[in-house]
């Protein structure tokens, strides 16, 4: 059994041509759809899933949903999105006698890198926290056969020489054929505009700003599990934001615990934080303050917080 999340950009022969090619048994298909960016894109995604959602059924018979992603430059919430999908499909139909056989399968061919790298990122943490499945998450990737943008580039080179010949001609045999001159002279001007700049910057054309910077970060996932109680020091941090110091740390989950705050429990949250710290799992950070270090969660450390925020706790 085998489930494709296919997040959907603007590629349509990446997201199902390796699967009929290849003869994969595709049993569901979940289409994620952007809906940030200017209309004609969003358009323009939204028909490519319209048709993969009805070729998915036609020619593989799969079962085909289509969702929506809100924000393909959310990386956080796409790194969420990803893990609750993933670890949903990997636990469909519960007790049937084929769960175990289930596999996930996510596409990073097509959308913003941001979805592709936050379902990369939040696949390897499952396989990760879930080593008896491990072998049933996959991520993958597809090379195209050929790019359509230079072949486009030369079409448009040559609908601009046709038209500096037009141009060069006489207005009054233009204007005789029912050509305005004007007009043959305005897509001229445009299109050795566009031309020039696809020469001069290839695909794309500036740094968009997103938030408050023009960098996303993209954290990478930890190659260790995190224990019990590791989980209850990381949604501490998540729930408070910052300490002072451990020991401030560590007299808060004393507290959380009804445990009497002793050298012995404050040793063991000094522990745990080391090994979650950087020379660990580098979910959490730790800035010298003074004669303290000032404790707080990571990026990574962060989104592990947003993934398993639902979760129950057992605290060992």
């Amino acid at each position: 059994m085998q489930t494709h999340i296919v997040p959907v950009g603007f590629d349509y022969d990446r997201m199902i041509a390796p699967l009929i090619r290849d003869q994969f048994d595709v049993d569901r298909v979940i289409l994620l759809e952007g809906t940030v960016g200017s209309e004609a894109n969003v358009e323009y995604s939204r028909n490519i899933a319209r048709k993969l959602e009805q070729d998915f059924r036609n020619l593989l018979g799969a079962e085909t949903v289509r969702e929506r992603l809100d924000d393909v430059y959310d990386y956080d919430a796409a790194f969420e999105r990803a893990f609750d999908l993933i670890n949903a499909e990997l636990d469909r139909d519960e007790g049937v006698d084929d769960t175990d056989d289930r596999e996930v399968w996510v596409n990073l061919c097509s959308m913003p890198r941001p979805v592709s790298f936050a379902f990369a990122t939040a696949a390897h943490s499952i396989m990760v926290e879930r080593q008896a499945d491990r072998d049933r998450i996959h991520t993958y990737y597809t090379a195209p056969e050929k790019y359509l943008e230079t072949e486009l580039a030369e079409e448009l080179r040559a609908t601009r020489d046709l038209l500096r010949d037009l141009d060069a001609g006489d207005d009054a045999a233009i204007a005789e054929a029912g050509v305005d001159p004007d007009r043959v002279a305005d897509r001229l001007a445009s299109t050795t505009d566009r031309l020039a700049e696809f020469d001069e910057r290839g695909t794309t054309i500036g740094a968009k700003r997103i938030g408050d910077s023009h960098v996303i970060e993209l954290p990478v996932a930890s190659f260790q599990n995190v224990k019990p109680f590791e989980e209850l020091v990381l949604f501490t941090l998540g729930e408070h934001g910052e300490f002072e110091s451990v020991s401030e740390l560590a007299e808060t989950l004393a507290a959380e615990l009804n445990e009497e705050y002793t050298d012995s429990f404050r040793s063991k949250v000094i522990y745990n934080v080391d090994r979650l710290g950087p020379g660990g799992k580098g979910y959490i950070e730790r800035e010298e303050h003074g004669k303290s270090y000032r404790t707080s969660l990571s990026r990574i450390g962060e989104l592990w917080v947003r993934a398993h925020a639902d979760e129950d706790r057992d605290v060992a």
